[in-house]
């Protein structure tokens, strides 16, 4: 496509050359000009690695950067959050889900009808690690590469939230999200924001069915991939091994008047990286296929160099 776009860049110069920029094909010349003006500045641009961690450590992540999430947490899942589901090693982060058995959950209430509250046993534990309120970013490119464990109830993921507001006016940006929907594995890139009522998100969701990947690579699921995310002042697009999977166009994106009709996708966000199980979208949790594990080789985020 860039090829392309410069050998119609080429032309046009040469046709405004011979003097053919003249009334309405003047205009288009002069237009067809302006857009390969700042096509060949993108592709002139380049992208300077700003910040990275690349778990070259062994043992508990770096706690200058990184935080854990403990309990349960959001969405009704099955898992209980704790550090020691999540480790560094062989330039890894590590994230590992099992099966509990007979461990007493300390928030149990006989009778209560809060999710949290209700279980009375612990049944599964995993991590989720969040940089909030350590590191944050603004506009550039975010890559990620992971391995992901797709079995039944699996739902791993790598998100951004924004700060200062309450979800979702503070903006959600997932640039990976695996579950099944009715039963049928998708992966996921979404961004949502904020509405006129409380916890109800306006949503830009891409679903693409698992078998996308799976029909031409089998061993798809065996295999590390590159999650990647390019933000700047007017899109997000969201990439899975350089195919396009969503983009969102952030004129779109300005919350409702909980928000006080701010856009969240104009301020810094922090990322977090996790293994979630069941709850509203995990489905059912295959515990033959305990343990899982979610694997991420490194989180690196660049700007365009000044």
């Amino acid at each position: 496509m860039r090829q392309l776009l410069l050998k119609i860049c080429q032309s046009a110069r040469a046709q405004a050359v011979r003097g053919m920029a003249g009334t309405g094909m003047g205009l288009l010349l002069c237009v067809t000009l302006l857009a390969c003006g700042k096509a060949a500045a993108q592709e002139s641009a380049e992208w300077k690695l700003v910040w990275s961690d690349e778990f070259n450590r062994d043992g508990r992540l770096d706690s200058t950067v990184w935080n854990y999430e403990n309990g349960y947490a959001r969405n009704e899942e099955a898992q209980w959050y704790q550090p020691d589901n999540a480790y560094c090693k062989d330039g890894k982060l590590v994230i590992v889900a099992r099966k509990e058995t007979g461990r007493k959950n300390p928030l149990y209430e006989a009778g209560s009808q809060d999710w949290r509250k209700k279980r009375e046993y612990i049944e599964y534990t995993s991590s989720s690690v969040t940089t909030a309120g350590k590191k944050e970013f603004l506009y550039g490119r975010m890559e990620v590469r992971a391995k992901i464990p797709t079995a039944g109830g699996a739902w791993p993921a790598i998100w951004l939230l924004g700060s200062g507001m309450d979800w979702p006016s503070c903006g959600e940006i997932d640039i990976m999200e695996y579950y099944r929907i009715k039963g049928v594995p998708h992966i996921l890139a979404n961004a949502c924001w904020g509405t006129d009522r409380q916890w109800e998100a306006k949503w830009d969701s891409q679903a693409t069915p698992f078998t996308h990947f799976t029909d031409r690579d089998p061993q798809w699921a065996d295999k590390f991939h590159l999650w990647r995310m390019d933000w700047d002042e007017t899109s997000i697009k969201l990439y899975l091994d350089d195919e396009l999977l969503n983009e969102i166009p952030l004129s779109e994106t300005v919350n409702g008047s909980l928000g006080k009709g701010t856009n969240p996708f104009k301020k810094p966000q922090y990322i977090l990286l996790n293994l979630a199980l069941g709850g509203i979208n995990g489905g059912p949790v295959d515990d033959a296929a305990m343990p899982m594990v979610y694997e991420i080789d490194y989180v690196r985020f660049y700007q365009l160099a000044k």
